[in-house]
């Protein structure tokens, strides 16, 4: 009489998230990991051949990636040979990525000996025909089929999310939390986002950002990922080199780069190719997902876009200085264009700073344009105090001008300036028109039509530039501090300045040129800016003189 073989079974279960997210209640609560246990212990209950030895779950993973705990656990089993039969409640939940399925089912199962049973699709190798055959397949298809729609139906979901605005990390950056009712929106965390503003504070002063993690480090401040742990979130971060994640330079730019401190969300900046591809790739800028004002900010604007300045002018610091010299980076040699460099000559047991130009230094081939750190930044601190000196003159003229019992009658009358100019224009243009069918019907000659049309162009022209110098007399008027001339003010806080600081130099100095001779010319931030307003005064008062304002 023949022995019947023993089958020792893993129950093997899984639940995705995918799953949780499209199904319905119903089907939801059919694919739960207690419905699928039970389905299978009730399965196997008058099935005397078949003993279930183990019961695998993996919750929470996707069909299509078979790196899953507890599915490497149960194929562990299988090649120890303590598991030579699979259960499960479908295919669906074996997995749902077509090749990968045919894999482990044609191939490596019938290589150990292992029968699989799918119970809901009426499947079981032992007793498989052709027939079973092509339904697996089918089955396989369908269910990678499956898993492709609903990568794309949660990849435009989460598109969508981010284009409104909502955050989907897993965990909240540094300075933030989420909100206890609302988990896809940031809300500040008190005592990290105080640390933040004390590493921005830190930068402004000119401290390097070594320093500011040493700083850190010797306060016994935690660093992000140990803040993380303390508040009980279970966080992983591949820069963790020691037993308790310490602050780093690295960590600390990582901050001060971060747009989210100014309440703007930056996602979409990583992805995956498709839902069978695990690799993560970095697309491309313009796809990623800009929100701005998602959240409250912790840094206003102003000091976060003057710290990425910082950041990208700040030069190599000594091992024993904190501090990044108030002028680095900003200054350039008169004759050849390059660097001006910062050197240092020891006497008396002092340090003497001295800068020169950098070709100089490297190759020979420019003069030395020597000039001490005192000289060079009492000179720019004089310059620097008189051009806000000048700024402020201007200040009181345009607040002047915009509070004169003139303004409104003067707005009226380049409102009809610039209207006339429009409709000028428009006539022109209709001429040029005309001009072009009366050569079409011969009445005009090549050369007549040309000289025409060459007037008719340089009224359009000209009417244009008059219409463009009302638009900037008209912004004069009715300018009241708004965004265009915030930088006055910007300036002025300035005022009463005494010392260099470096966030001081690189907020108003746009680049400083030095010369063999030691003359010094210093471009400041918003030129341009500032001599349109000059400009525009200038046209204001001889208008005012004319009788036009």
């Amino acid at each position: 009489m023949e022995t019947k073989t023993q089958y020792q079974a893993a129950a093997y279960v899984r639940l995705s998230k995918e799953d949780l997210i499209s199904a319905s209640g119903l089907r939801s609560e059919s694919n739960s990991i207690s419905n699928q246990k039970q389905l299978i212990l009730d399965f196997v209950k008058d099935k005397a051949d078949i003993k279930v030895v183990s019961i695998r779950e993996d919750d929470g993973y996707t069909g299509t990636d078979y790196d899953r705990p507890d599915f490497q656990r149960m194929m562990d089993d299988i090649r120890a040979g303590v598991v030579n039969c699979v259960i499960v409640k479908d295919l669906s939940r074996f997995g749902r990525e077509y090749i990968n399925a045919g894999k482990y089912i044609d191939r490596l199962f019938p290589y150990y000996g292992v029968r699989l049973i799918s119970i809901n699709d009426g499947i079981d190798t032992i007793t498989r025909s052709s027939s079973d055959d092509f339904n697996i397949m089918l089955k396989n298809l369908m269910n990678d089929n499956y898993c492709r729609d609903i990568s794309i139906k949660i990849r435009s979901q989460l598109h969508v999310k981010r284009k409104n605005g909502e955050f989907l990390g897993a965990f909240a950056p540094y300075g933030y939390e989420k909100d206890e009712s609302d988990k896809n929106k940031l809300v500040i965390d008190p005592y990290a986002a105080e640390i933040v503003r004390e590493i921005f504070r830190w930068k402004l002063e000119g401290v390097n950002q070594d320093s500011i993690a040493r700083r850190l480090n010797d306060q016994g401040i935690l660093s992000p990922m140990e803040y993380k742990k303390s508040k009980g979130l279970s966080f992983r971060s591949s820069f963790k080199t020691n037993d308790q994640a310490k602050w780093s330079a690295v960590a600390i730019r990582r901050i001060l780069t971060n747009p989210v401190y100014v309440g703007t969300l930056v996602q979409g900046v990583r992805s995956r190719p498709n839902y069978k591809i695990k690799k993560v790739v970095v697309n491309a800028e313009e796809d990623w997902v800009i929100c701005e004002n998602a959240h409250e900010a912790i840094i206003h604007p102003r000091f976060f876009l003057l710290v990425q300045r910082l950041l990208e002018l700040d030069t190599r610091t000594s091992p024993n200085e904190e501090h990044v010299f108030p002028l680095a980076g900003l200054m350039y040699c008169g004759d050849c264009g390059g660097p001006i460099i910062r050197k240092t000559q020891i006497a008396s047991g002092k340090n003497f700073y001295y800068y020169i130009c950098g070709n100089h230094k490297n190759t020979g081939k420019c003069s030395n344009h020597r000039i001490s750190r005192s000289q060079i930044e009492e000179a720019v601190l004089k310059l620097l105090q008189e051009h806000i000196r000048m700024l402020t003159e201007l200040e009181s003229v345009l607040k002047t001008i915009r509070e004169t019992p003139l303004r409104r009658y003067s707005v009226r009358k380049v409102q009809e300036h610039m209207l006339n100019l429009e409709t000028e224009i428009e006539r022109f243009r209709r001429l040029k028109i005309s001009a072009y069918e009366d050569l079409k019907e011969g009445v005009l000659s090549k050369e007549d039509y040309f000289d025409i049309t060459e007037q008719y162009e340089r009224r359009i022209a000209n009417a244009n530039l008059a219409h463009e110098q009302a638009q900037r007399e008209m912004d004069l008027y009715i300018q009241n501090g708004s965004a265009p001339q915030k930088w006055i003010q910007e300036f002025i806080e300035y005022q009463n300045i005494k010392t260099l600081t470096r966030s001081m130099a690189v907020e108003c100095i746009d680049r400083i040129v030095i010369y063999e001779d030691k003359r010094i010319e210093v471009t400041f931030t918003h030129m341009q800016d500032y001599q349109s307003l000059v400009s525009q005064v200038e046209d204001y008062y001889q208008a005012v003189q004319k009788g036009v304002g």
